[in-house]
């Protein structure tokens, strides 16, 4: 396989063309984090080339990575990123909880522009330091509905 063919191979090993309306609306990206492909599967791609993602997995991931990256990780957009572990050794009040959900409704507001955040829930877990990050969107394109549960140590 060329170099070419493995850099455009998508999710099962469908080339661009293969995309569904709603993938291609959505977008395509390089699977994070970088893995090879693996010649098939759920966003295997190919043997040998990069993994990729496509349609609500690929806004999905983008939510994941913004979740993930303190402001100040990136060097080319020192600030892209949520600021979750800001939070680390925070009380597990109303108030630190209350907070969290204001700064990732704020960071995704800012960084994700294919959906529009409808409601972020932080709720105690069942233990003492765990908090459930529930984000509830919709993506813009198509009006679909989407959530994503994001468990947070905050210890």
């Amino acid at each position: 396989m060329a170099a070419s063919d493995a850099l455009t191979s998508l999710p099962g090993g469908r080339g661009p063309a293969a995309l569904s309306a709603g993938e291609a609306r959505l977008g395509t990206g390089v699977r994070f984090p970088f893995r090879p492909g693996n010649g098939g599967g759920s966003g295997g791609g190919s043997a040998g080339g990069l993994g990729w993602v496509a349609g609500a997995a690929a806004v999905r991931q983008s939510v994941e990575t913004i979740l993930d990256t303190e402001p100040g990780e990136r060097i080319m957009r020192p600030t892209f990123g949520c600021g979750l572990r800001r939070h680390l050794m925070a009380p597990n009040t109303p108030a630190t909880r209350t907070a969290i959900a204001a700064e990732i409704a704020e960071a995704l507001t800012a960084w994700e522009p294919r959906i529009r955040v409808t409601e972020v829930a932080v709720t105690p877990g069942e233990e003492p330091a765990l908090v459930w990050i529930d984000i509830a969107y919709v993506h813009l394109l198509d009006l679909s509905p989407a959530n994503l549960v994001y468990p947070f140590y905050l210890r």
